[in-house]
């Protein structure tokens, strides 16, 4: 039960910086890192969709799971205030 808490806990903290700018380092194995900038657009009971801005002036959305957040996988770093998650 306590893995549930902690998802709870991870998604309260997120719901508070609903649409401000974010920085996200994300790992997506054999050594790559994705660093991009975007918005927090939503959040849902299991996943959040973050907004990137592409290189031709077009945006799409990436999600993640908030256990991506709990094991590290993804990192949030939010603009406003430089506070981060994960």
């Amino acid at each position: 039960m306590k893995g549930k808490e902690v998802l709870s806990a991870i998604k309260k903290n997120m719901d508070e910086h609903i649409g401000e700018k974010v920085l996200l380092k994300a790992n997506s194995g054999r050594r790559k890192i994705i660093v991009k900038e975007g918005i927090l657009e939503k959040t849902y009971p299991n996943i959040f969709v973050i907004r990137v801005d592409g290189d031709d002036n077009s945006s799409r959305m990436i999600s993640y799971s908030y256990s991506d957040i709990l094991t590290q996988t993804v990192q949030l770093i939010f603009k406003s205030n430089n506070a981060a998650i994960g």
